[in-house]
């Protein structure tokens, strides 16, 4: 064998194995959370800690241009069964479109029927939602902060279920799980409340359970309010501000709690184009934190546990650009080399690979299920297709990890909201998404890439390449050509009209819950 040829060998192999470092990693997760069922079982059934008095508790709603959805929230907190006296309400308003006068008047509203509710404004952008929420610190009146996102609805018993642990002086956070409004809206919801429930059902369960590292969502969860300020406050250094902080506070030796049992329903975004602003955010981000405090963890004196979970969940997303490295150049030019040798010789590495790097994504997701649902069987079918969306990803994400290496600073771009409404024209010219046409053009060259490369390897009847060049082939298909259909679709709707009119701010959802007349609060269970 000639060296050159060596020397790819070695490439793929190395690549392919760090792959299967994460999905090993993944299994370790689903494994877990299975074994601490009974566990957080347990916990869930357990009875809250006792109050002798409420806390004072500040709610904060940081948005930007969320016209469709910023009634609903308001509206919903408002709701809260918690004292009128011991709550208040920061509407964190940076919007520049119809937001504001809907957010006044909701404010005005809710002042009227004696609530503590600010509509806070600002001169400018900088910091995004993070500045946003630093500028208000000043202004919190509450020593507990609740955040939510504008296209969430927390239930009425959020608080009541969520400030009892703060009992515990220790807990800095406590964390809920996101459910879902529109789950069922298209394939993309469905695939994308799959993603979403691994991650709630599996890996926050088992990092919680385990006691290491795990980090705040962004929104539904609680922080006390002297955990922010020790940990350094809000930064907007990164994407993910959310991430950078908790690693920050549970460094400093804040412990953090997550319950499952405290669902919040939310929003999963609808298109594809703006399902790929918020990956690209996500990865871009979680990349810059590792790339700010990675090597402080392994620095500091945290127990070894949280310095090995810490470094596969930041690094995590490093995976979407060795997969498309090796896919793109290692993986054809391996099978034609392995043909050429003993097919038997390398056998005995093919089964750990396609069950380590592919399999496993497959067990963790349907661990999801599991875990939430007590059910997989009707979730089997779309397992082909989350996998191929996944790596149809590949370009989006893989972009967002180089542009974190290198240091190449983008903006916090929104990922927008319908709030369940169906009128197409108002919300295609309300909220666009940035499109980058290049990535979707190279997307789409990939998938015909990927198609020739599959009718090469049945002509040479490579059989074990042929699964892989499937999925490559199909989800870089459905990734791009959702997305020029969305394009197009913006086009066509540009020669209409153009009105975005919007009706009272109450009626503009189906999930609207109406104006809010007085806070009834259920006592706390005393044992």
């Amino acid at each position: 064998m000639s060296f050159s040829a060596l020397a790819i060998l070695g490439v793929h192999y190395v690549l392919v194995s760090i792959l299967c470092i994460y999905g090993a990693h993944r299994i370790y997760h689903s494994l877990a959370a299975r074994r601490l069922i009974g566990k957080l079982k347990g916990l869930e059934d357990a009875a809250l800690p006792a109050l002798s008095e409420y806390p004072y508790v500040t709610v904060q709603i940081p948005l930007y241009n969320e016209k469709f959805v910023v009634a609903r929230i308001i509206d919903c907190v408002a709701r809260l069964e918690y004292p009128k006296d011991k709550l208040h309400i920061q509407v964190l308003d940076d919007s520049t479109d119809e937001s504001i006068e809907i957010v006044a008047e909701r404010v005005a509203h809710y002042k009227h029927l004696g609530f503590d509710i600010d509509h806070v404004r600002r001169d400018n952008r900088i910091g995004y939602k993070a500045g946003a929420l630093a500028d208000a610190m000043d202004d919190v009146k509450g020593d507990l902060i609740a955040i939510f996102d504008a296209d969430f609805m927390p239930n009425a018993d959020f608080l009541l279920k969520s400030i009892p642990f703060f009992k515990d002086k220790n807990i800095g956070l406590v964390q809920s799980r996101w459910t879902y409004l529109n789950s069922r809206k298209n394939t993309l919801t469905r695939l994308q409340a799959i993603m979403l429930d691994a991650h709630f059902g599996v890996e926050q369960v088992t990092r919680y359970g385990k006691g290491v590292f795990f980090n705040f969502n962004g929104t539904a969860g609680v922080w006390r309010k002297e955990t922010i300020i020790d940990a350094g406050g809000w930064k907007a250094d990164t994407l993910t501000e959310d991430t950078d902080l908790s690693y920050r506070a549970q460094m400093r030796g804040w412990q953090f709690v997550y319950r499952p049992e405290i669902g919040c329903p939310s929003e999963i975004p609808e298109s594809m184009r703006a399902f790929k602003v918020q990956q690209h955010r996500w990865a871009k981000g979680t990349i810059e934190v590792m790339k700010k405090i990675l090597t402080t963890i392994w620095a500091s004196e945290i127990a070894l546990k949280n310095k090995i979970e810490a470094t596969l969940h930041l690094t995590a997303n490093l995976t979407y650009l060795f997969m498309f490295i090796d896919s793109l150049f290692f993986l054809l030019p391996t099978v034609h080399i392995r043909q050429q040798m003993d097919p038997n010789l390398l056998i005995w590495l093919d089964i750990p690979i396609f069950a380590f790097a592919s399999l496993s994504h497959a067990y963790f997701f349907l661990s999801g299920q599991k875990r939430l649902y007590g059910k997989v069987l009707d979730k089997l079918f779309i397992m082909p297709a989350l996998l191929a969306t996944s790596i149809g990803l590949g370009v989006n994400n893989g972009r967002a990890v180089i542009e974190a290496l290198i240091g190449y600073k983008t903006g916090f771009e929104r990922t927008p909201k319908t709030g369940g409404r169906a009128d197409k024209v108002a919300l295609k010219h309300s909220y666009k998404t940035h499109s980058e046409l290049s990535a979707t053009l190279l997307e789409l060259s990939l998938a015909f890439l990927y198609s020739g490369f599959l009718v090469w390897a049945i002509s040479r009847s490579y059989w074990v390449v042929i699964p892989f060049l499937l999925l490559f082939a199909a989800g870089f298909f459905y990734t791009s050509l959702s997305s020029l259909k969305e394009v197009l679709d913006d086009r066509k709707t540009s020669k209409r009209d153009r009105s975005t009119a919007i009706p009272e701010p109450l009626k503009s959802s189906p999930y609207s819950v109406g104006p809010k007349i007085d806070t009834v609060v259920k006592p706390i269970v005393m044992e």
